[in-house]
């Protein structure tokens, strides 16, 4: 204050400048002058003495920081304190930018953000500048918000921010207003937003079942837990429910399905409803929707092909063995897997078992599986067991699409086949010694037919060694029968006509050569490692032998069957 003071007496003792003459009209006396610069003096030492502290600069006071009137020494302030958001659609976000300066003497460092919406939107950080590195003295930074529309009306949301400089604290205002889009503002305001808020599954005609979504929307600025949510319809209506909302956070969403499976011819209606601990407290959508089924059309033989399932069909729709059927017969069909997956056969059955219609355990089997546009042969045989028409069905049992493949059997048969006359097979190989097959036969011959057997069971057993057969001749003697028989000899019918075989001895029949061995019962047919008996049917003895006798073709083989019936009543 003393060199202050020195100061202005040294400017007071200096010569008073000269003033011009002609200014403002008139001079002022230098005596005047010195009596004006006296009185200055006295006030400005009068007005240090008053406030001495005011008088003195704080050295480690912050030297950015003024005392003026404008108040600008706060260190971060925003650039305008309220910021216009505008107008935003209902569901829209928009983009609102909020600037602020560093007008303090030191960089100020940012920290946390806190956002305080309204109840009509949500806001969330989208971009922060500030936060990037510290913000020098006199420079500007940027913060952009995020702002949704959740309900028509006026918004505004306020904006706190943490900071190092002197105030530690800035705040900003951002204000605007949400629009309605469509019939929005004609609906009921609710504080889970439902898409769709009506749920119509319109016109179903087939026998299915149709899922919709709807998707739950928290559309206000705080967290709603759901409570309940549930269907509330007719029993009859077919809704059903699934879902897992529990909590949903501002904005947040999640999904719920409804399934319509409906059980009568109509129109039906519903309501999800849903509970919540939200302002409103309860939101609800409206299920509707109409089913009129078509009518029932006859099934198809085939199914269609299913995504994902293996599809067994046939070669033939049905199988027919056509009129006047007297022998057995036999037909094969092809069954193949039209799907894009294996198919694995159960099980095969018939609808009857008396009428002589079987099927071949060979080809298509139980367990047999089928890879996509694999195949496997069935056959189907019939031997008649009565006269007139066949009604009959073979099922076979799978995993693939429907589940069941059924083929129609049909057939006339004008005679019938004995069941006895079938061929058997009893075993594929031969060992050991052969079996004495002389029990019947006349003691005086039964050295020489032993001998005879034990020659040829011999010379079979040897080819059979040396080259095993490769040919499935299970089904070559079907279709014959034996129409005269003794221990000796014998006369069977077949396709080829009548055959006179002899006991231990060959015969060629179907193109094999057959080892014969008559036995009390039928006649054994050895062929390598195969044995095929035939059985006698005795039906044919006495009167129906003699009538079974006269249908062969030649004249010396029906002389010959009816001496050797009437030679061998006595022993049947």
């Amino acid at each position: 204050m003393t060199c202050f003071v020195r100061g202005i007496i040294s400017k007071i003792q200096a010569p008073a400048p000269k003033i011009p003459r002609g200014y403002l009209g008139k001079t002022m006396s230098h005596t005047r002058i010195h009596k004006l610069a006296l009185t200055t003096m006295a006030l400005a030492v009068t007005a240090l003495s008053a406030s001495p502290t005011s008088a003195q600069y704080p050295g480690l006071g912050d030297p950015g920081a003024s005392t003026g009137a404008t108040g600008t020494g706060a260190g971060l302030v925003p650039v305008e304190s309220s910021v216009d958001g505008g107008q935003i659609p209902i569901g829209a976000t928009a983009q609102v930018v909020v600037r602020f300066r560093n007008e303090g003497g030191q960089p100020v460092q940012t920290g946390v953000i806190q956002l305080y919406p309204s109840s009509t939107v949500s806001a969330t950080v989208a971009s922060n500048q500030c936060e990037a590195e510290e913000l020098p003295s006199g420079a500007e930074c940027a913060i952009a918000l995020s702002v949704k529309g959740l309900q028509a009306g006026p918004w505004r949301a306020e904006m706190l921010m943490a900071h190092s400089g002197r105030t530690r604290l800035v705040t900003a205002t951002l204000s605007g207003s949400v629009e309605s889009t469509g019939d929005a503002s004609s609906k009921l305001t609710s504080d889970i937003e439902t898409i769709p808020d009506e749920l119509d599954f319109g016109d179903l005609t087939s026998s299915q079942t149709l899922v919709e979504p709807i998707i739950l929307r928290n559309i206000t600025s705080v967290p709603i837990e759901i409570s309940n949510i549930y269907i509330d319809s007719a029993e009859s209506g077919g809704y059903k429910l699934n879902t897992a909302c529990e909590k949903l956070q501002a904005g947040q969403a999640c999904i719920a399905t409804v399934s319509w499976s409906p059980k009568l011819e109509g129109r039906s209606s519903g309501v999800l409803v849903i509970e919540h601990d939200g302002p409103a407290g309860l939101s609800s959508v409206s299920l509707e929707g109409e089913f009129t089924p078509n009518s029932v059309e006859e099934a198809e033989v085939f199914p269609r092909a299913v995504p994902g399932k293996g599809l067994l069909v046939a070669s033939q729709t049905d199988i027919d063995f056509g009129d006047d059927v007297a022998t057995a017969s036999a037909i094969t069909v092809s069954l193949v897997n039209a799907g894009d997956t294996a198919v694995n056969i159960k099980d095969i059955r018939l609808s009857s078992s008396d009428n002589g219609i079987g099927f071949k355990e060979e080809g298509c089997t139980t367990q047999t599986t089928l890879e996509p546009i694999e195949a496997c042969p069935l056959t189907i045989t019939w031997s008649p067991t009565r006269v007139g028409n066949v009604f009959d069905d073979i099922q076979v049992i799978h995993d693939g699409a429907r589940g069941i493949l059924v083929l129609p059997i049909r057939g006339e048969a004008s005679g019938t086949v004995s069941q006895d006359q079938k061929a058997i097979n009893l075993s594929e190989s031969i060992t050991g010694e052969p079996e004495d097959f002389t029990s019947g036969i006349d003691p005086a011959e039964a050295n020489d037919v032993a001998a005879q057997q034990q020659r040829a069971a011999q010379s079979n057993a040897a080819r059979a060694n040396a080259a095993p057969s490769q040919q499935n001749i299970a089904g070559v003697l079907d279709g014959y029968k034996i129409t005269s028989f003794a221990p000796t000899r014998a006369i069977i019918n077949g396709p080829g006509g009548s055959r006179l075989v002899y006991n231990s001895e060959e015969v060629v029949l179907g193109g094999i050569p057959w080892f014969v061995v008559i036995q009390k019962n039928g006649i054994e047919f050895l062929h390598k490692q195969q044995r095929i008996l035939l059985l006698f049917d005795r039906s044919l003895s006495s009167i129906n032998r003699v009538q079974a006798s006269s249908n062969t073709d030649d004249d010396s083989s029906s002389s010959s069957s009816s001496s050797l019936s009437s030679g061998t009543s006595d022993e049947i």
